[in-house]
């Protein structure tokens, strides 16, 4: 550890929904050195408590210190004034909360009401140049809490929108839900802490939360410790990560726990250019300043927008068009996350130097942002191809084009969903015997509340909080389902084609059609996850069989690697080579007298059986145990293939689970696709 608390990037602020039955660190000094006696065992007992910065009690037990080097080698928030959060209609606080209302720089206890029930914040051990530039309170720094926050929990807004995209009203998955905000992310580039982290889930668990909602991606967090709030009841929703669109990049992948990918939702944003020959083509971008018709501005062609020649270029007062790609042969990013990170620092370089815009050939890793009166502008290679025609043919010295504000289309024109090409993706490098992501739910250019406005974000931070809005509906709809039966209705009742019943994609490069470790169950359906037909529930103790976990939660050992033999609604065989058994028992939740027939889909190159194959269900027989058998059809060395299990009763219920399920001959081969 190098005397350094694990810090890890947030992909939002952590929060934790509640309703109503619904850096390093800065270095200490070394510790003086006593040779013999009572002082030096008294000393070394003094320095281990100064050194102590949060004590875990609630859902597990321990300690995290402060460790100097030596001592090593032996051993996010909320903008309460957001109309989001209005709790008009709200009645008491139910008896059963625990938490409290702590208050701080700008946030009193009158920014706690009925609906934010409770916030924490934590700054104990948090390095200072993240403290100097934030509030050292629970209120937030950067918006992506608040938006999180709204967006799994936010109240009826009228009339809201992104200065006139986006126009409707808001409101969270579960709008009339309470919520507690603990606060453990900080400044610009919000760290966020591991001892905070963990400080924050054990309070979580102590006040009586439901839901613990983190929109966190990086791999580091020692998650472990989720599985103590699972254990008391508590369901445990993660972000997915922005790492897509390349295999292997999953973030928090436990059993336990909800993992969320990101996809589209049905809503695009087309920008009319004008070129200066009268030439009209559609990009996408979020441009919102008026214009009158009359200010065209020069366009300037840039074979490759790198730094070096931005930089030998007279660029200002120009919108700048980036011909090739922003990426030299040899320095392709790996992820979306990087291609938009270096878009991010093109425009950063742009701005600087006073240009008016730019406009991107839009890749399918390409996000829409927001730069006010910048000019964002995202077109396809052959928007592009004509864009760029133009200017080479031009009889004019100075082309020019005419941007429009961008217009707002929502519904059937826009094929959706996709999984967005950032949602990071399986099979798991710790776990290939999981399927993770569990399920994807929108998280490309979603509006919700940023401080006192409504902002459009994107990230598998957006995807996270709606699950967990869904989650609390499902909660306070069938109080008495474990975590496992709630996620299991998400995972077996999710979409797998959109509503002209296409397969669903999955956006990178090229874009595919979507598999399990692309979106897992499939993109979320609420509505029929509130009565799934059966459920695969899991006794919380059965992860402790698997999972050999310290008493803190900081480490858990795998006890048995096989973890297709929980009872997941999902199946992994990462290593099939003759024949694997795999029992699962399901529980029906829908009508008492019911028979459920098997459909399979057998992966190719595997033969799957079910025995038995017919399940009947009565008000005496409501649990029933199946097994399914994988054989291999061909002794070869394989990659990962698909299927599914789906149990019909004839009706209303389809209770699909996904299979994947690689050949092996051979252990350790490399192949991961």
């Amino acid at each position: 550890m190098n005397g350094k608390p694990i810090e890890r990037r947030s992909e939002g602020a952590g929060s934790s929904s509640s309703f109503d039955r619904v850096a390093p660190s800065q270095e200490r000094d070394k510790p003086e050195r006593f040779n013999t006696g009572v002082r030096a065992r008294e000393n070394r007992k003094e320095e281990a408590l100064s050194s102590i910065v949060y004590s875990y009690r609630h859902g597990f037990s321990g300690f995290a210190a402060m460790l100097t080097n030596s001592q090593a080698q032996q051993m996010r928030g909320i903008w309460p004034e957001s109309k989001s959060f209005n709790d008009y209609g709200y009645g008491p606080i139910p008896s059963r909360w625990k938490g409290t209302c702590e208050t701080g720089q700008n946030f009193t206890m009158n920014n706690c009401n009925r609906k934010i029930i409770g916030a924490r914040w934590y700054a104990r051990g948090v390095n200072a140049s993240y403290l100097n530039v934030d509030y050292k309170s629970p209120r937030d720094y950067s918006g992506h809490g608040t938006h999180t926050a709204s967006t799994a929990a936010g109240s009826f807004v009228s009339n809201t929108s992104f200065y006139g995209l986006g126009v409707g009203t808001a409101r969270g998955g579960a709008p009339h839900a309470r919520l507690a905000i603990y606060k453990a992310c900080w400044g610009g580039a919000i760290r966020c802490p591991e001892a905070a982290l963990i400080k924050a889930i054990d309070d979580a668990v102590h006040d009586g939360v439901d839901i613990l909602s983190l929109s966190l991606g990086a791999r580091f967090f020692q998650s472990f410790v989720t599985i103590h709030a699972v254990a008391k009841g508590i369901t445990v929703i993660f972000s997915a990560g922005n790492d897509g669109p390349l295999p292997q990049t999953i973030s928090n992948e436990l059993p336990w726990v909800i993992t969320v990918g990101a996809s589209t939702i049905d809503r695009s944003f087309p920008t009319i250019i004008t070129l200066g020959n009268n030439q009209k083509l559609v990009g996408q971008s979020f441009y919102h300043t008026s214009n009158d018709g009359s200010n065209s501005t020069e366009l300037l062609l840039i074979r490759s927008c790198s730094t070096a020649e931005l930089n030998s270029t007279n660029i200002a007062g120009k919108i700048v068009v980036c011909a090739d790609s922003l990426f030299a042969p040899g320095d392709i990013p790996s992820g979306a996350g990087d291609a938009s990170r270096s878009m991010s620092q093109v425009v950063n370089s742009l701005i600087e130097a006073q240009a008016e815009g730019v406009i991107f050939a839009r890749s399918p890793i390409g996000l829409l942002q927001d730069y006010r009166r910048f000019i964002y502008l995202l077109v396809d290679n052959d928007v592009m191809l004509q864009i760029k025609e133009y200017i080479q043919l031009s009889d004019t010295s100075s082309p020019t084009a005419m941007i429009s504000p961008a217009n707002n289309i929502v519904g059937s024109r826009v094929m959706s969903p996709r999984v967005a090409a950032f949602s990071s993706r399986g099979p798991s490098l710790d776990y290939p015997d999981l399927i993770k992501p569990d399920i994807t739910a929108p998280g490309v250019s979603i509006l919700a509340a940023r401080f006192n406005s409504y902002y459009f974000l994107s990230g598998t931070s957006m995807a996270c909080p709606h699950v967990t809005g869904v989650a609390a509906l499902l909660k306070a709809a069938h109080p008495e389902w474990s975590p496992a039966a709630i996620k299991s209705a998400l995972v077996t009742t999710a979409y797998t084609t959109n509503a002209y019943g296409f397969p669903i994609e999955a956006d990178g490069v090229p874009r595919k059609l979507a598999d399990p470790f692309d979106f897992g169950g499939g993109h979320i359906n609420p509505n029929r996850a509130l009565d799934p037909g059966l459920i695969y529930d899991v006794d919380p103790n059965d992860y402790f069989k698997f999972f050999n976990c310290t008493s803190d939660g900081s480490n858990c050992d795998l006890v048995d690697a096989h973890l297709y033999h929980l009872n997941l609604p999902s199946i992994s065989i990462s290593d099939l080579k003759t024949s694997v058994t795999v029992k699962r028992t399901v529980t029906n939740v829908g009508d008492t007298d019911t028979i459920y027939r098997a459909i399979v889909e057998s992966p190719p190159g595997v033969k799957i059986s079910v025995e038995p194959s017919v399940l009947k269900f009565n008000a005496f027989n409501k649990v029933q145990t199946f097994a399914l058998t994988f054989t291999s059809l061909h002794a070869v060395q394989g990659d990962f293939n698909f299927g599914s299990l789906t149990w019909s009763d004839g009706g209303k219920h389809l209770v699909r689970i996904p299979l994947a399920v690689r050949v092996s001959i051979q252990d350790y081969f490399s192949d991961t696709s």
